[in-house]
């Protein structure tokens, strides 16, 4: 019988997990689902912060935790301890990958740093995430999402830009925590590669910031334009209102050249995503279709229209027409009608309606994991990417602690020496004794 090929890319990898909340452990769920051996280090008794954040049970862990540990093992220890930091030197000297994402400064506390890692074990790659890179005049700021977000120059770009409305607006996409994850797994990646021919590890040190600031790319490109000419021709402000000397927010505008705006569909009184995103392109081939689609042919003479570069300054007028043809139709039908014509288009769809599209539970997309017991199975996004001859396998999240023994086991504690560390706090809350109380005789009645 034909033996048949584990194509996990990172089988044999050991990944010791020292992340909580989201940034860190959604790069190392990552790396689970390719196939490494991924052990969390949670404090005993209390664990990853997001286990008891948003609960939708207090007997629970949280969506929160359980969309961002799947594939896990759990291993409760408290590195502060004498025995605990033993064993976690232990589990970093067989490490391929050490991961943090602790505020600067805890893991040079602890005795943990990047320098003391690599002196036990060479080889051992180190991904660290932090709020700022090391130039930076922020690097030691305590960092959450909306942090990295106003700071990178995502949330001063994005809204609208005049009336009551007109104030920096943060992302409803993690770009500051699950984006900085993707960017570490890349580097992880990267530095696995690089190891495989200098035989040893190095640091990856990966920041919020340039995570979010990789996404905000074409707003630099913007100020490099601006710099030079003072205005942007794509954004609604252009022929008509004054630049300043700073990227403003340009509402629902599409972020290149091309004309694109978002627009009120039928029922949208009853229904706040009851919009389309419509993209007029450049190419006058193109541009004649979308007219045909429409029945806007006049357009195709009009001198105000029949060009990119006229399009551009007659922006208003082109808003006020499509939104009159499309305030007529349901953002479905607008689609179906605008798709076969070769106009990029879509509906706005809210995450009720995407999470009941079952064509996206196709094994990647999203995907149900078996938690078991009363939590029984929830859904989450799979890998983002797929594969031709992989298939990531979606387990459930561990139990605090639930891996503590194999794990302990695994690296040669035997059974005494494992109740020892129950005992003295490093792989068990310590109980706190409760004060002695006065005894009461009983009533006489």
């Amino acid at each position: 019988m034909q033996k048949v090929m584990n194509t996990a890319p990172l089988q044999g990898i050991k990944v010791i997990d020292f992340t909580e909340v989201q940034s860190g452990p959604s790069c190392t769920q990552m790396l689970a689902w390719l196939g490494a051996e991924v052990i969390k280090i949670e404090r005993p008794g209390v664990g990853d912060a997001t286990r008891n954040e948003l609960q939708f049970d207090p007997e629970c862990p949280s969506y929160y935790f359980l969309q961002l540990n799947s594939n896990k093992k759990s291993l409760a220890l408290d590195a502060k301890t004498p025995d605990g930091k033993a064993i976690l030197t232990k589990l970093i000297k067989s490490a391929d990958i050490f991961v943090e994402n602790l505020h600067p400064g805890a893991m040079d506390k602890l005795g943990f740093s990047w320098e003391a890692v690599h002196a036990l074990n060479p080889k051992c790659i180190y991904g660290t995430i932090k709020g700022f890179p090391l130039s930076s005049k922020y690097k030691d700021l305590k960092a959450y999402e909306p942090i990295a977000q106003v700071t990178a120059g995502a949330a001063s770009t994005t809204g609208w830009w005049e009336g009551q409305d007109n104030v920096p607006t943060q992302s409803g996409a993690a770009l500051g925590d699950s984006n900085s994850g993707m960017h570490l797994l890349i580097g992880l990646l990267a530095a696995l590669q690089q190891r495989s021919k200098t035989g040893e590890g190095c640091y990856v040190y990966q920041s919020m910031h340039n995570a979010c600031l990789n996404l905000c790319r074409i707003k630099t490109r913007d100020q490099l334009t601006l710099d030079r000419i003072g205005y942007l021709t794509q954004f609604p402000q252009y022929p008509d209102k004054k630049f300043d000397d700073f990227v403003p927010r340009s509402g629902n505008q599409e972020g290149s050249g091309v004309l694109g705006w978002t627009y009120k569909c039928k029922g949208w009184e009853t229904d706040p995503n009851a919009y389309v995103y419509i993209i007029l392109q450049r190419s006058p081939k193109q541009f004649e279709l979308a007219c045909k689609a429409f029945g806007f042919e006049d357009w195709l003479t009009n001198p105000d229209f029949n060009t990119a570069d006229a399009r551009d300054k007659h922006k208003q007028a082109i808003y006020d027409r499509i939104g009159a043809w499309a305030i007529t139709k349901d953002k479905y039908e607008i689609t179906s009608i605008l798709s076969p014509a070769g106009v990029p288009v879509g509906p706005v769809l809210s995450t009720k309606e995407i999470m009941d599209d079952q064509s996206l539970y196709d094994g990647n997309t999203l995907v149900k994991i078996d938690q078991g017991g009363k939590i029984g199975e929830f859904v989450t996004v799979g890998c983002p990417f797929t594969m031709s001859n992989y298939q990531p396998a979606y387990g459930p999240c561990p139990d605090l602690g639930g891996d503590t023994a194999d794990v302990l086991t695994e690296y040669g504690y035997t059974a005494e020496q494992q109740a020892e560390f129950a005992k003295n706090g490093t792989t068990a809350p310590v109980a706190v004794a409760k004060p002695a109380q006065p005894s009461v005789e009983p009533a006489h009645v």
